[in-house]
Parts: structure tokens; sequence; C-alpha cells
């Protein structure tokens, strides 16, 4: 349904940070397998996927009673899936004005330049934008995440953070906005999602969608919409583009989570032979 095929470790990533984690962490390689099958991934991309994986420390292997062999999150992705929830499910709606702003200022030494680009890379990640060199911001809400991501990192030395509530510079704030963010990339992403999903989200029955099928949109869906709420920060209302396309993206991965979310996490419980321990999140 997408421009692009979606790569075999991002599909894994969303597939244990979506259900794995929800039937304790851990799944074993041969059912890993068979749920990437249904996602048109064969077993060796799998175990290719899985080995990098494992060297990056996101995923541990572990052999469970009777020689069934598989893979558990590291202890260490926890937070980091944590932020996701968050982002993802629950950072949907635009930022009040009248809340403010984090302001990340950041100086790294000679000694310690290979920092600076991680720093830059990180915090446009988390949707900061770029008001001068070594100067970052955005909504006042990300400082938690800010804080932990840096801090994780370990380039909390680096940074100082600042909560600020008023602008009083010279050019017109929406204008200023306009430039620190890159809204035509955000909003080309935004509709490359709407246009790959939204017949989708049309084509949907009444009836109750078929587990297996409902789990092979829902991934590839879900894969392609994670990235959004992280370029995008949500910014206030008022100083977007008139025509702000999120809005349609937005609708579309709701009105799609909604429906294809309970029977995929059905369609894995079956098939692994687990039940789940937490609730899908709802978007919010």
């Amino acid at each position: 349904m997408t421009e692009s095929t979606p790569r075999p470790s991002s599909l894994i990533h969303t597939v244990y940070g979506e259900f794995v984690r929800r039937l304790g962490g851990w799944i074993s390689i041969a059912d890993l397998i068979a749920l990437m099958a249904e996602l048109d991934v064969d077993a060796p991309a799998v175990r290719s996927a899985i080995s990098r994986l494992k060297k990056a420390g996101t995923l541990l292997q572990e052999r469970r009673e009777g020689a069934a062999t598989g893979y558990r999150l590291s202890p260490a992705m926890d937070p980091v899936f944590e932020e996701g929830d968050r982002r993802i499910f629950h950072s949907l709606e635009p930022a009040a004005l009248a809340d403010g702003w984090v302001v990340a200022v950041f100086s790294v030494p000679e000694s310690a330049r290979a920092h600076r680009h991680t720093l830059r890379s990180r915090l446009s990640w988390l949707g900061f934008g770029n008001a001068a060199p070594g100067v970052w911001l955005a909504p006042a809400r990300l400082l938690p995440d800010a804080r932990r991501l840096l801090a994780r990192l370990g380039l909390d030395g680096y940074v100082h953070l600042f909560l600020s509530t008023e602008y009083a510079g010279f050019t017109d704030l929406r204008t200023a906005v306009a430039d620190w963010w890159d809204f035509p990339a955000i909003e080309a992403q935004y509709a490359a999602f709407t246009d790959a999903w939204r017949p989708a989200a049309t084509a949907l029955a009444p009836a109750e969608p078929d587990p297996a099928g409902a789990f092979r949109a829902y991934v590839p869906m879900l894969d392609q919409w994670r990235r959004l709420p992280y370029l995008d920060p949500g910014l206030p209302e008022p100083l977007l583009p008139a025509d702000w396309n999120a809005v349609a993206a937005r609708a579309v991965f709701t009105e799609l989570h909604a429906r294809l979310a309970g029977p995929s996490l059905g369609y894995v419980e079956k098939l692994t032979g687990t039940a789940a321990a937490h609730p899908h999140q709802e978007p919010c």
C-alpha cells in the first residue's frame, strides 16, 4: 500500500513495540518468522534483521523451556518504547501557545565535535526547530522527552534547557517558526501517509476485520505513521500553515488504529499462544 517497502528491521521494531511488549517482551524466532511472513518478509531477511538488532543492543537472545529460542527486548529499550507510546498515541493535538517553549542551548568543545552532529540530529528527531547555531526550541511539553533522551545518550553535559512562555523578538513569530521548522518536508510525509492509507480506511467494512488481514494492514500503517509524531512536534495551531495537512493524516491514523489494532493483537495472541498483559494505547 505504501510507495516504498519498509525495511524488515523497522517492521520488527514495530511488531515488538506494539505487540511483543504486551506478550511479556519475548517471542520465539519461529513465531516471529511466521508473523513476518504475513508481511511478505522471508525467514533469511528476518534472521538478518534480528542479527542487526541484537548487535545494536535492541534485542537479547533467550532460550525458553522446551528448547524454544527467541528474542527479548533489552531493558534499555523500555524508556525508548514508553516515549514512543507518548509520542505516537498521545501527542496528536497541537500544543497550546500559552504553554510556552523549551529552549535547548548547546556548546560542544572541539575535542568532542562528533557530539555536535548527534545533538543536532537527535534534537531534530525529537521535533525541535533550529532557531540559530546551537539554539533549538520546541513546545514546552517536549521537555521531559528531551531530558530523558539527552541523559540516556550521555549528552546532557553539553546542553542547557530553559522554559520560556513569551516570544519577544522583532520578527512575527509565525514567520520565524516557518524558518525554524521545515514545514514542506513535514507536510510531504503527512501527504504520503494519507495518500497511502486513506483508501484502506475508506474500504473498511462495518463488520469486524479479519484478524490476519488486519495485522497485514495495521503493521505497515503503524510503521509509516510512528515517525511522523517525532518530525512534527505539535506546534500551536496559530503558528501552522493555513492548509496544514496533519489533520487529515491524523484522522486516517485514528480510524485505522481504532479498527485494526484490536484484531491485530488478537491474531498475534492466537499465533503465539500468549495473552496480552496490557491493552493497546488509544490515540487522544
